[in-house]
């Protein structure tokens, strides 16, 4: 600000008086000393400004030696028992020159980060204003004006927070750095520390991580690639969103052709080719399906950043010797239904697939999950990704509902051929798996042999919209069409899901979102996260009781009777689609849910008569067998009004001598059967 401007703003002068100021005032103070009080309010302001200077320079890290910038620590995942299940390499940095560098890698960068970086002495004046105008126009930050330097700085010494204090701070440490290195000493400690996702700080890592091979070997679209990154390293990664890294890729050959660089004809030949990245090296992780999840809920959570540089602890729900025992018998148990499905057959041999689930019964903590057979060979989480018709597993949240909504297990529906009106030019005429029909039955015998029509029928009477809306409340997220196929498992939802809601039963009615992370610490020890149990009560303690009452009747008398070898308090239920496409068996002790799913990648059918009994529970025995070995007894908590009578289960009246299927059945105190049974 020059000296006559400041007097105007001041509204005097030193030669007249000003018509704003009273004349009395300039009469009072001489012209020399209303000069020297402008000058004293000059130093003052002068003074302001270089010690808001000083401030921020002695608030900000001295420019050294970049070159002996100090790594980020190791990212570490534990399970419960403090076992160490992965490292994440997230410095994995290989510095490399800036001779060792192709041509058109430097180009690209500069074309697309900083077109002007050998002209600025750190700074871009121009761009900054450019930014300045859009920013104040749009209300917001929409556009960044950080050369290369500054993005250094930036990377090095400040945060990603955007404020305007951290601008300042960033453009005065960008002239710093400009004063101490050379331009081409900038562009290489930049190409060597900036993140270029997946775990790759540097041009080097990127190139080994996603190409297979060393920098200097990258050609002329892989260039443009990883040039297009800084950006936002997450979002354009193409081993997450290939697209996404494609579209970029042209975004930054274009800025190469504006800039001379490549030529048109290049521009058109690059912009085409197809994207050729390395293969997946093998991991080295315990437990990788679990990891790979953790590590996903990691970076939701915290960000990339904070999983990628801070060196975090975190300690996980993971049981270690569950975990082992579910990789065991899930591998185990599909190469025994592998062998039985292609014997004799070589040329059509099919490759069963698989996943194991298993929570806490109370806490939804995830104790084990094996997400497939082979997780070098398939990444894909059929736990948590894998769409699948869950078949008659799905028919105990019908159950469910009835009871809620005031049914007894007692109570009786007609097994019997029945077609229901559709939108379609042919009515729909539900069967049973078995092909016959068994008349009157109990809900509970109906739910024990998995009956279709009885399941239909009575979601028929309850309404499909209000069932639907139900299983969501007991954490179903995936759509589900609420129509009467709904009954027998025809919308599709994940293992996890399903597992989750059984744990509803031995849990008093309330629903617990799975969990797989305990707490977090950053790399001095100081807590960043940690679980918070999300839990709902999704129906009354007496009902979640009968419902699990009547699942115990499946293992004890129904289709899921090869559990009772373990002889401890059980329940559960089988599952299998249509040609046999899936199998599957949720079950529960009072401590443990556990859900086991089998089937083909290409919803194929698994083999003839692969149902969920012969296919998924010899694996879920295999494996609640071995994960309940040292427990202590437990049986499940009965609420205070739960009576036990013993029922016929045909008629679903009291027992007599005369009645020879009788069995012990739950019931709400005053809504127990008062006659007899007679035979």
């Amino acid at each position: 600000m020059n000296y006559k401007r400041f007097k105007e703003l001041l509204c005097w002068n030193t030669k007249s008086p000003n018509p704003s100021i009273p004349k009395f005032l300039n009469s009072l103070i001489p012209k020399s000393l209303r000069v020297v009080l402008v000058i004293l309010v000059l130093g003052a302001v002068a003074g302001a400004g270089g010690g808001a200077y000083l401030a921020l320079m002695h608030d900000m890290p001295q420019i050294r030696s970049l070159e002996k910038f100090n790594p980020s620590a190791v990212t570490r995942i534990y399970a419960s028992d403090k076992t160490l299940l992965a490292e994440f390499f997230v410095e994995k940095r290989v510095p490399v020159s800036l001779d060792a560098m192709p041509k058109y890698l430097k180009a690209a960068i500069i074309s697309t980060e900083d077109t002007h970086f050998y002209e600025h002495a750190g700074v871009d004046i121009k761009g900054v204003a450019r930014a300045l105008v859009k920013d104040i126009m749009a209300r917001r930050f929409v556009e960044g004006a950080s050369t290369i330097t500054q993005q250094l700085a930036k990377t090095l010494f400040l945060t990603s927070k955007k404020t305007i204090l951290r601008k300042i701070k960033e453009a005065l440490l960008a002239i710093q750095i400009e004063r101490r290195y050379t331009k081409d000493e900038i562009l290489a400690l930049y190409l060597n520390q900036i993140y270029l996702g997946s775990g790759a700080y540097g041009v080097e890592a990127a190139a080994n991580i996603y190409f297979g091979k060393s920098a200097q070997d990258l050609n002329l679209p892989e260039c443009a690639l990883i040039a297009g990154l800084p950006k936002s390293p997450s979002r354009y990664s193409p081993l997450i969103n290939q697209d996404m890294a494609l579209k970029r890729r042209t975004v930054v050959l274009g800025r190469m052709k504006k800039t001379g660089v490549i030529s048109d004809k290049e521009y058109q030949q690059v912009k085409e080719s197809p994207l050729l990245l390395a293969e997946v090296e093998k991991g080295e992780w315990r437990a990788p399906y679990f990891v790979k999840y953790v590590k996903a809920f990691l970076e939701n959570t915290l960000g990339q950043e904070s999983l990628y540089r801070r060196g975090l602890a975190v300690y996980t729900t993971l049981d270690s010797a569950k975990q082992s025992l579910a990789e065991k018998v899930l591998e185990s148990g599909l190469e025994r239904l592998e062998k039985r499905i292609n014997r004799g057959d070589v040329e059509g041999a099919k490759y069963p697939q698989g996943a194991l689930i298993c929570l806490d019964a109370h806490q939804g903590s995830i104790l084990a999950m094996v997400g497939g057979r082979d997780f070098d060979e398939s990444r894909f989480n059929r736990v948590t990704q894998a769409l699948r018709q869950p078949g008659s597993a799905f028919k105990p949240i019908v159950y469910a509902y009835a009871i809620e909504q005031g049914f007894a297990q007692n109570d009786t529906i007609w097994d019997g051929p029945i077609e229901f009106k559709s939108g379609g030019e042919e009515n729909w005429a539900p069967i049973n798996f078995s092909g016959d029909y068994k008349g009157e039955m109990t809900l509970r015998w109906a739910l024990a042999v998995s009956e279709n029509i009885p399941a239909v029928k009575l979601l028929n009477k309850l309404g499909a919209e209000s069932v639907a809306q139900f299983a969501h409340n007991m954490g179903i997220t995936s759509v589900l069409q609420p129509n009467l196929t709904l009954a027998l498992g025809a919308s599709e939802a994940t293992l996890l899901e399903l597992t989750a809601a059984y744990a509803v039963f031995p849990n008093q009615g309330i629903w617990v979102k799975p969990c797989a992370v305990v707490e977090v610490f950053d790399s001095d020890g100081r807590l960043l996260w940690r679980m918070k149990p999300q839990r709902r009560t999704v129906m009354r303690k007496e009902s979640a009781y009968i419902v699990t009452d009547m699942l115990q009747g499946v293992v004890q008398n129904g289709t899921g009777q090869k559990a009772k070898r373990i002889g401890r308090p059980l329940g559960g239920k089988t599952g299998t689609t249509n040609i046999y496409k899936d199998a599957l068996f949720i079950g529960f002790s009072p401590t443990l849910v556990t859900g086991i799913w089998t089937g083909c990648d290409n919803h194929e059918s698994i083999g003839d008569h692969e149902t969920g009994g012969r296919a998924a529970l010899p694996i879920w025995v295999d494996f609640m067998e071995g994960a309940l070995t040292g427990e202590l007894y437990h049986d499940f908590s009965v609420p205070e009004n739960i009576i036990r009578v013993s029922i016929d289960k045909e008629s679903g009246l009291l027992s007599s001598q005369d009645c020879p299927f009788a069995e012990k059945a739950a019931f709400i105190k005053g809504t127990e059967p008062k006659e007899y049974c007679r035979h």
